[in-house]
């Protein structure tokens, strides 16, 4: 096990138990540079303990200011970012099995009161959980007050952080001013907090498996898209809280921008940063943004593409299948090269195989029951801008190849 140290009382009692447990530990300590003289003290310091006790240290020094300032992040996320990927690293590189730190009951008393204060939902009020992955913290069960005891008791050293003592952060003031109103007004209020907690945990879970019954019935998963069908949602009196629980790890806060989603017209949106929700007709379709290409980019026949999915190979007649997906058949003499691959556009027609006349690509896709998504996602090949395929969906049979074909070549998806 690889084991968080920081220093702190916290960590070097976690040190301390795992050590007399004889357990097979090694130390991680991260060097943030953010306390000038204080960060290389602690680095010193916890080199020391880690010698006393004969125990493997892992160190990292982090420019952490710098790292919050390019990525635009609270130092206090920038930290947690730059360790944890760090532990990630060490974990993976050393083949340790876990890494613990050293986290405790006050610790998931304001997280809770932070989420609380800023708006959450029902995971937001659990605390910080036991185990997440390969990270284990075996101390939440502890108060502050317990650990400050044991400490004591067995005259384990500690270092200060200066940080701690400022109310300059939530998470301090909280500490320093809040908590202990709520102690003196009930001296018992740690151990109750941690049975609320207990029983909150117990309530998430039981959403959480209502959640996935009700999504299997629901919810549609196609093509890297979700598909909510909206007449099964709506039948549930409570279907908001399936939507919050469903969509709230895509990055979605516009929660009441959602719910009118619902009632919405075709073609309404709502975004979060990564991801959009469309309603279409009676869906509403979870997706990545998609951030459109705007280029054409050429197609060769005897070079490879690399930028585009596609494969030109010259066939012989009895290569052709129609029962073959993701692939066309066509007369190399009808062809114009270099073919282009782009996006369609509005006036872009072909002539689809198997009717008669031409058809506008809009026609065919509103024919088709498209969503304003899966349009955006389309992509065509031409010949000197004559559509040849509508990617991966339908041939214009100008092109085919036929039985006075000469050169046969078939274009395929990679």
């Amino acid at each position: 096990m690889l084991i968080a140290v920081s220093g702190g009382i916290d960590s070097m009692v976690l040190v301390h138990l795992l050590h007399h447990l004889k357990l097979n530990i090694s130390v991680a300590h991260c060097n943030f540079n953010l306390r000038s003289g204080e960060s290389d003290g602690d680095e010193t310091f916890v080199n020391s303990e880690c010698n006393h006790y004969n125990i493997k240290l892992f160190v990292n020094h982090f420019e952490t200011k710098e790292y919050a300032d390019l990525h635009k992040l609270s130092i206090q996320v920038a930290a947690r970012q730059l360790r944890y990927d760090w532990f990630n690293e060490v974990l993976e590189k050393e083949g340790f099995d876990y890494v613990l730190t050293a986290h405790h009951l006050d610790d998931s008393i304001e997280t809770f009161l932070i989420n609380f204060t800023r708006g959450t939902g029902l995971e937001g009020l659990t605390g910080i959980p036991q185990q997440n992955g390969k990270i284990i913290r075996p101390l939440l069960i502890f108060s502050r007050k317990e650990i400050e005891n044991y400490a004591k008791e067995n005259d384990i050293k500690w270092r200060e952080d200066s940080s701690n003592a400022s109310d300059k952060y939530l998470r301090n003031t909280l500490r320093h001013n809040v908590i202990p109103i709520f102690k003196e007004l009930n001296p018992g209020f740690s151990d109750a907090f941690q049975q609320t907690l207990e029983n909150l945990q117990q309530a998430h879970s039981m959403v959480d498996d209502a959640s996935r019954i009700v999504y299997r019935k629901v919810v549609e998963d196609v093509n890297y898209q979700k598909r909510i069908n909206l007449t099964e949602l709506m039948v549930l009196p409570n279907y908001q809280a399936y939507l919050y629980q469903w969509l709230k790890p895509f990055g979605f806060t516009a929660w009441n921008d959602i719910y009118d989603l619902v009632a919405a017209q075709s073609g309404k949106q709502v975004f979060s940063e990564h991801y959009r929700l469309l309603k279409d007709r009676n869906e509403l379709i979870l997706a990545e943004k998609n951030e459109l290409e705007s280029e054409i980019f050429p197609v060769y026949e005897d070079k490879e593409n690399l930028n585009v999915p596609l494969k030109i190979t010259v066939c012989n007649k009895g290569d052709i299948s129609l029962e073959q997906k993701g692939c066309i058949f066509v007369d190399k003499d009808t062809l114009k090269f270099p073919l282009t691959f782009r996006k369609w556009e509005e006036g872009d027609y072909f002539y689809p195989s198997g009717m008669n006349g031409k058809k506008k690509l809009s026609k065919y896709f509103k024919d088709e029951k498209y969503s304003l998504i899966d349009k955006e996602n389309v992509r065509i090949l031409c010949s000197e801008n004559e559509v040849v395929w509508i990617v991966g969906k339908r041939a214009d049979r100008r092109f085919l190849a036929n039985e006075t074909t000469q050169t046969i070549i078939k274009i395929e998806l990679k």
